[in-house]
């Protein structure tokens, strides 16, 4: 798995890869808009009439407002551009950008190892009587994640990007400030010396990116006494905008960016010995119907998951999970034994006697998963969502180095979900 390192997005600091598109200009003068009391403070401009949004002053880029404030027209600071990308290696960030998603405190969680949040805020300063409306804001908050295979720590970059302000009436957006402050729940847990950024726009303006790293305390290994130090902690940032017109008004998102993360030190279960993955990570195995080392494999998953009534053991109203329903990785060998015998049994009451045809028995969901064929309801009946087939021996062993290729990249531990996915 590529984990790209951290420094490649502190040399793009500053980056405006989702830039809001409002014409620029100079800061002109617009009637207040006075309607009596109302909400003070900065507030969403969601809840702000456009009418009242078009007498404030036009939008125009931080850098572009100082200079004009400054006597120097347009100008400013100039703006960063991206750094270059390979062809073959996309920036995390470039392609957050693309997704819908990554605007949510959830975010777009790529794997388990990468996850990105992007937000676009927007919101309208009002004066502390609530009779003016004076000034709109609107910028990028961006938090991007990684977790490594082989560390037990977790670094965020987080920023202020695209900065686009809006005055009337004397208002000075150089006044305004916006905080970003970072909190966990759950460890132990070691966080950065710094967890808070509260800073003018000017200076988020020039120094928009900033980091912090997440460690939980290593113990050496211990997994063979059945401590595998697995800590669970969600990572949170929350978004503050105030200005000295309304010093006790500002505005928040408690809940701006949320970070679900697991550090484990599980030994060889997990493949490298410690490591550190975002929780919420979807995880896949694909297997490809043309490929012609697990053809076989792929085309009885595909049966079981589309036409689950017409594979063995065969009954009306068959279900069988992995696809839409998740499947929960096995540890325990024992178990995994009892799920191959459930299959096997199956196989040769379908098929009988196929030892010297260099077929094997083939079951899914597989063997070290949960769901697989030995599985019992809480009565201890057996379930039987399963399917049972024989396909060629070297396809068989294809098949299942993927799967535990799937668990070890991944580091997917006892219990953990995932998903099996087949295509052309």
């Amino acid at each position: 798995m590529n984990i790209r390192p951290i420094r490649r997005f502190l040399r793009a600091a500053g980056t405006g890869v989702c830039a809001v598109l409002l014409a620029a200009g100079t800061i002109a003068a617009s009637p207040a808009v006075a309607r009596g009391p109302q909400a003070t403070g900065f507030v969403p401009a969601s809840t702000v009439s456009a009418e009242e949004l078009a007498r404030l002053g036009p939008p125009v880029p931080f850098s572009e407002y100082v200079a004009a404030q400054q006597g120097h027209g347009s100008g400013g600071t100039p703006r960063h551009e991206a750094a270059a990308l390979s062809a073959d290696d996309a920036d995390l960030k470039q392609e957050c950008a693309k997704r819908p998603e990554a605007d949510s405190p959830a975010g777009w969680v790529k794997n388990r190892f990468e996850t990105c949040i992007h937000r676009h805020y927007d919101v309208v300063l009002r004066r502390e009587d609530g009779t003016e409306t004076i000034g709109r804001l609107q910028f990028e908050a961006w938090l991007i994640g990684f977790a490594y295979d082989g560390q037990r720590k977790v670094d965020y970059l987080a920023s202020v990007e695209d900065i686009i302000v809006q005055t009337v009436n004397g208002e000075d957006a150089k006044t305004w400030s916006i905080n970003q402050e970072f909190t966990y729940l759950g460890g132990p847990v070691t966080a950065p010396g710094t967890q808070r950024r509260n800073d003018l726009l000017g200076a988020w303006n020039s120094n928009p990116t900033w980091s912090l790293t997440y460690t939980s305390p290593d113990n050496g290994p211990l997994f063979d006494q059945g401590n595998q130090q697995i800590v669970n902690t969600t990572v949170t940032m929350s978004m503050n905008v105030k200005s000295p017109s309304a010093p006790s008004r500002g505005w928040q998102d408690t809940d701006a960016a949320h970070s679900d993360v697991r550090f484990d030190y599980a030994g060889p279960t997990a493949g490298k010995h410690k490591g550190t993955v975002f929780t919420a990570a979807r995880v896949e195995l694909v297997m490809k119907l043309s490929d012609p080392a697990v053809r076989e494999s792929a085309r009885h998953i595909a049966d079981a998951q589309n036409n689950p009534e017409r594979t063995f053991p065969s009954f009306a109203a068959k279900t069988i999970p992995g696809a839409k329903e998740p499947l929960h990785r096995l540890v325990d060998r024992e178990e995994q034994k009892k799920n191959r015998a459930a299959a096997i049994k199956t196989c040769d009451d379908v098929w009988g006697d196929y030892t010297k045809s260099g077929l094997e028995c083939d079951e899914y969901p597989f063997a070290s998963t949960k769901e697989g064929a030995n599985r019992r309801d809480s009565s201890g009946k057996a379930v039987n969502r399963y399917s049972a087939r024989l396909i060629d021996g070297d396809d068989n062993g294809k098949g299942g180095n993927m799967i535990g290729e799937v668990y070890s990249v991944n580091r997917l531990l006892d219990g953990d979900p995932f998903y099996v996915k087949i295509v052309p």
